[in-house]
């Protein structure tokens, strides 16, 4: 457990949280090489914005390499569900912050020819569904349902038991339904 293939080669996280532990910092770069691609994932749709989600992953993979090297790492469990704590953690705060800022609304990436008109407008269809809802229950939702974490792992990472994940993932998807039945609904 713990163990992740990439390609050929099986990286053990925990092996490698440890090395951090004891003072190898050239060792965080695999753990940042192996985890970037789904924590910036679970960034970008719990605060979708991809500039702030950036920003947010930087601040959690400072976090989590000071907290390795604090030894506050303990490895009960995976250093993925770990991150995922880390990193939900960091984009939350982001919220507060924008929350408590008034900001300009988001430029638009540019297209870049790699992702399809209708996968962008698809996307972006996705993040004004999720942004209405309450940051914890939209974390819950992307953990479970965007990255694929069982309800135990999203309940370690978001801090709070599995029945607190269910309740979050069951408001989300009735506010979600809601919505969808209200932008469907011929308007009178």
């Amino acid at each position: 457990m713990g163990a992740e293939s990439r390609g050929h080669v099986i990286v053990d996280l925990r092996l490698v949280a440890a090395r951090v532990a004891g003072g190898d910092d050239a060792a965080f770069r695999q753990i940042v090489e192996h985890t970037r691609a789904p924590m910036y994932r679970l960034a970008a749709r719990v605060v979708g914005d991809l500039a702030e989600a950036e920003d947010a992953l930087q601040e959690a993979f400072v976090d989590a390499y000071r907290a390795l090297r604090e030894g506050r790492y303990d490895g009960r469990s995976k250093v993925e569900t770990w991150l995922y704590r880390i990193v939900t953690n960091a984009c939350l705060d982001a919220l507060r912050r924008r929350r408590d800022t008034p900001r300009e609304a988001p430029a638009e990436p540019r297209f870049d020819g790699l992702v399809s008109a209708e996968a962008r407008v698809a996307l972006r269809e996705l993040d004004a569904l999720l942004a209405a809802l309450p940051p914890q229950d939209r974390a819950a939702l992307v953990l479970v349902a965007v990255e694929g974490l069982p309800a135990k792992e999203a309940a370690a990472a978001l801090g709070c038991s599995e029945g607190a994940v269910e309740q979050r993932l069951v408001r989300a998807r009735a506010a979600l339904r809601a919505r969808q039945t209200e932008k469907e609904a011929p308007h009178a």
